[in-house]
């Protein structure tokens, strides 16, 4: 598609309600139950009903055909279905489709919903790990039998060290500044101090990450309302605008990428800029895909927040941390909120709410830019998106 018909989708387009559920540990609940109830809050936020739903974009790690089902349990008729499966940056990456979609008039009202019970389910994420080998094989790195995806996020890091004398202290600087934001969270899953001493003396997972450089195992589920801009005057929230979006998608497996320090985030970034009309320098409050510490200073650097290599340097000394330089992962993000297999959708929630002034002692006064930016697979699938209140229009 040319620039200037993605330019004039900017802003056409609002996530007008969200919701959450089962943040954490749900014991009880399916992976459907917690979509349906994030479902359901976030059509209510939106002031609507789920007979006012004609659009649906959905995913899951456990089933590929996950949006029949979901449409049967939510009782929809959509018009408009994409459910196409990127990994966790899914959510982010279903955004501009479903824009175009509005603007075609194929639907009035999108969800957006995710739900997983990878913690509390018998058949959770070591099983799902498990059947990837037959159902998704990867045949450059399944032979060895790494710890995916610990070790293969390990060895992006070990490159980044060596190549730009990154350190162990900088990558738990990330987890540390997530976890002083998740202590503002009343939804984060761990809320208990972290130090820097805690991450380095943590548990060794996959060299050089430790436990506390990994993501959490979670249950929990999100889901968000999109319409037409217009529409959304009569409606009672205050709307989120979607600025910008792009896709990006360079390698499957890890052992494929051509640079272990370059992801395709600086091609999704930089197109979500364009249509955007903005660049780094104009976003005020950046959520990014942590499922490791080293995703942090990758995506930094390559949405242009840094230079490249320049990651670890950035993040020192509290810098992207509660009152630093630079709020990221202000919900305590993937490392210490919530993270049920594919985080990228709390990634749109937490940019949406700041942008809607609604996250209490965590929020970042007069933001009126964010980014959210999903990572799929093993730095494989990029999606970025950017928002914006009515005042960045």
């Amino acid at each position: 598609m040319s620039t200037d018909r993605l330019k004039s989708l900017r802003g056409s387009a609002v996530i007008a309600g969200v919701g959450t559920f089962g943040m954490g540990e749900a014991p009880g609940f399916t992976d459907m139950e917690l979509l349906a109830r994030a479902a359901h809050a976030a059509v209510a936020d939106a002031g609507l009903t789920m007979a006012d739903i004609d659009g649906l974009c959905t995913a899951s790690a456990a089933s590929t055909m996950w949006a029949l089902p979901v449409v049967e349990y939510l009782g929809l008729n959509p018009t408009y279905i994409d459910s196409t499966m990127l990994g966790g940056s899914s959510f982010i990456a279903h955004l501009v489709p479903a824009m175009l979609a509005l603007e075609a008039g194929l639907c009035n009202a999108v969800l957006v919903c995710y739900g997983s019970a990878q913690r509390s389910a018998t058949f959770g994420r070591r099983e799902i790990v498990a059947s990837r080998r037959f159902l998704d094989p990867q045949p450059y790195e399944m032979p060895y039998e790494p710890m995916l995806p610990p070790s293969a996020y390990a060895l992006a890091a070990s490159r980044h060290m060596q190549q730009y004398g990154t350190t162990r202290r900088d990558l738990a600087e990330v987890a540390v500044a997530a976890r002083a934001w998740a202590r503002l969270n009343p939804e984060a899953f761990m809320r208990d101090p972290l130090s820097i001493d805690d991450v380095l003396g943590a548990r060794m997972v996959s060299d050089p990450l430790s436990v506390r450089d990994c993501c959490l195992v979670t249950d929990g589920a999100g889901a968000l309302v999109l319409t037409r801009a217009e529409r959304a005057r009569d409606l009672p929230g205050k709307p989120v605008y979607v600025l910008g979006g792009a896709t990006a998608v360079w390698n499957r497996q890890i052992s494929s990428m051509h640079d272990l320090t370059v992801t395709a985030a600086s091609q999704s970034g930089r197109q979500a800029y364009a249509m955007a009309g903005l660049g780094a320098s104009d976003i005020d409050v950046v959520q990014l895909y942590d499922a490791f510490t080293i995703n942090t200073l990758l995506f930094l650097e390559d949405l242009g927040f840094c230079a490249k290599g320049e990651g670890g340097a950035f993040v020192r000394d509290g810098a992207i941390a509660p009152g630093g330089r630079l709020p990221v992962n202000t919900n305590g993000g993937g490392l210490s909120c919530v993270h049920p297999g594919m985080y990228g959708i709390f990634a749109l929630i937490e940019a949406a709410r700041q942008l809607r002034g609604e996250c209490g002692e965590r929020q970042i006064a007069g933001a009126n830019t964010a980014i959210a930016h999903g990572n799929g697979g093993t730095l494989s699938s990029q999606a970025t998106a950017v928002l914006g209140t009515a005042d960045a229009l």
